[in-house]
């Protein structure tokens, strides 16, 4: 029954997933913190155009794979399948332009209609920052350091490899535009069906194809390097040279483009041999055509996303959860003193469950089931004295304490 099944591509996150989800997370947010980004939340929707604009409308995501519909008011809204065009559409509905730069930090679920496989589904969630307002190399750099900080803090410091590449400036970037289209003219027939389509709109796209002709084609395709001006030279030598002071190793790989016109200079993905064939871990670079073409100010940015099932996956992190206090009440005249007493611990700082029922075995079982480290009894008797009796789940120990000492003795076994 439809009804009692997920979407395809989809999947619940039941409580230890979500946990391990939130630790990813949490550990991208308190090193991007430490760098000085704050945290940005736009809308799951946009209108269909802020994404068409800017994602290309040759490209897979625009044509194949996005989650578009008319509303009641008949606006074409798309659900995002990335986060940076929503990322500076905020930019400029705010007005951020006029205190740069702007350093952002994003998470929360993307999607994307294709294919599901390994680490990859239709509704994934994705992190990311984007720093807006710098034209400097080193602001390539910070946002390449954050990222390897991240990585490395998740204890994937030797399970990933940074490649690293130019696009060059926009006169560099037309110049070897031209020498790539002459030079696939030339070897038409060898390309696949998406690459011919591409070769008249978007050529640099077919430097991405993962067709087997194509790449045969494109192993003798001319490299941008040889068509970088000297300001362009400069500046990929200035972000090589920073990322050498702070020792993150990167070797550079000239078929990592970009396939739009807004992108520029610096490109880079965190790749692992880990994942199978999907190598990408995380992956990034200047854009500083995108917010123009939206509409606002001249602004450059740089930034990068990782899909946060992917790392999850491969990073192995384990879910942390806290073993509970249960808190058990013998018979219904306790139940009062109980849920008070439960309270005030869960004011300390305690995570507390509360047993349902009034047998005093199955509620120990009921314990035993859930982990609980301790179990604090409360009987007539107890609550005559001002005393708790306190089980040690583990040891099978148990001792009465004081009321006015519980927090203390709670905290000292935690």
């Amino acid at each position: 029954m439809a009804a009692a099944r997920t979407v395809r591509g989809t999947r619940d996150l039941l409580p230890e997933d979500s946990a391990r989800l939130r630790a990813v997370e949490g550990t991208a947010w308190q090193t991007a913190q430490r760098f000085g980004y704050g945290e940005v939340a736009t809308p799951i929707f946009e209108f269909t155009e802020v994404f068409a604009r800017t994602l290309g409308d040759t490209s897979d995501v625009v044509t194949k794979e996005m989650y578009t519909f008319n509303d009641r008011g008949g606006d074409s809204l798309t659900l995002r399948p990335e986060n940076t065009a929503g990322i500076v559409r905020a930019f400029i509905s705010n007005s951020l332009a006029a205190q740069l730069p702007q350093r952002i930090f994003y998470r929360g679920p993307m999607f994307r209609y294709e294919r599901p496989q390994k680490g990859r589904l239709r509704q994934f969630h994705q992190i990311g920052v984007e720093l807006l307002g710098a034209a400097d190399p080193l602001a390539d750099v910070e946002v390449i350091s954050l990222a390897h900080e991240f990585l490395c803090a998740l204890g994937l410091g030797g399970a990933i490899t940074l490649e690293l590449n130019t696009l060059g400036s926009s006169e560099s970037r037309a110049a070897y535009r031209t020498r790539l289209v002459d030079y696939l003219q030339g070897h038409r027939e060898r390309l696949s069906v998406d690459s011919l389509e591409r070769l008249e709109r978007n050529p640099l796209r077919i430097l991405d194809s993962k067709d087997a002709g194509d790449r045969a084609v494109i192993a003798g395709a001319p490299a941008l390097a040889d068509s970088l001006d000297g300001p362009s030279g400069e500046f990929f030598a200035a972000v090589r040279a920073g990322l050498n002071d702070l020792e993150i190793p990167h070797h550079i790989n000239p078929r990592l483009v970009r396939g739009l016109d807004y992108y520029c200079h610096t490109t880079f993905e965190f790749t692992t041999e880990h994942l199978g064939a999907q190598g990408t871990v995380l992956a990034g670079g200047r854009y500083d055509g995108l917010v123009a073409q939206m509409g606002g100010p001249p602004t450059p940015g740089t930034g990068w996303a990782a899909g946060v099932e992917r790392l999850m996956m491969l990073s192995g992190v384990q879910a942390v959860m806290p073993r509970p206090v249960a808190m058990i009440a013998l018979g219904r005249e306790q139940s009062g003193a109980a849920l008070r007493l439960a309270r005030r611990l869960r004011q300390s700082g305690q995570t507390v469950q509360f047993a349902f029922g009034t047998s005093l075995g199955k509620q120990m079982k009921w314990a035993n089931r859930i982990g609980a480290r301790l179990a604090v009894i409360v009987g007539s008797d107890e609550v005559a004295r001002q005393v708790a009796t306190v089980r040690d789940m583990d040891a099978g120990a148990q001792e009465e304490v004081s009321l006015d000492l519980l927090e203390e003795r709670l905290a000292q076994s935690a």
